[in-house]
């Protein structure tokens, strides 16, 4: 979360919330042993995650929670794959390819529309940051050395994860696992 959108939803009266989509076990500790290792120890207070919103206001927290819960109750676990790495200037990320991922954000989001802050009324480029705020040539240096050897990875995302911003640390607030039978890889889910 940028530091003006979590400033900005704390001058509105609370803490924001952050949606992610929640990576399987397996994917999360590959990634997160990644993020151990390249990202600076003092500024890592998060395990590895994939934002789909950055601020939600405190005062949707109620709305949230059970259409986060509906959505993961009637979907499968959504089909997403390793696409390489992406470069963030001060910092390197897993870049993530899902369909699906990006049709079931567009569904939150067309359900919050006039709500969103203006960094979540983009899509986002899915990603896992394995490192961040480090000088660009400590991020390029990263970039040269896992280039190529990235494993072909297909995995489903596990669920739906709701956060608090508490600013660097986040508490989680609920998880949902996807459970039901509807797949989503293509627009947003008629009905």
């Amino acid at each position: 979360m940028s530091g003006d959108a979590a400033s900005g939803a704390a001058e509105r009266g609370g803490r924001p919330f952050i949606v992610t989509a929640e990576l399987p076990r397996d994917v999360l500790a590959w990634a997160d042993g990644l993020r151990r290792a390249h990202f600076p120890p003092e500024r890592n207070h998060l395990a590895a995650h994939v934002t789909l919103f950055h601020a939600f206001a405190p005062s949707l927290r109620e709305e949230l929670r059970p259409l986060l819960a509906r959505l993961a109750g009637e979907l499968a676990p959504v089909p997403a794959r390793v696409a390489g790495l992406m470069n963030l200037g001060r910092g390197t990320a897993i870049a993530l390819e899902s369909p699906g991922m990006l049709a079931l954000r567009e569904e939150i989001a067309d359900h919050f529309h006039g709500a969103l802050t203006a960094q979540d009324r983009h899509p986002p480029r899915l990603h896992i940051t394995i490192q961040n705020k480090v000088a660009p040539e400590a991020a390029r240096a990263l970039q040269q050395a896992l280039a190529g050897s990235l494993p072909r990875l297909e995995f489903r995302f596990a669920g739906l994860g709701l956060h608090r911003y508490l600013g660097p640390d986040w508490e989680a607030v609920g998880r949902w696992p996807f459970r039901g039978r509807e797949v989503v890889d293509h627009g947003p889910r008629q009905g």
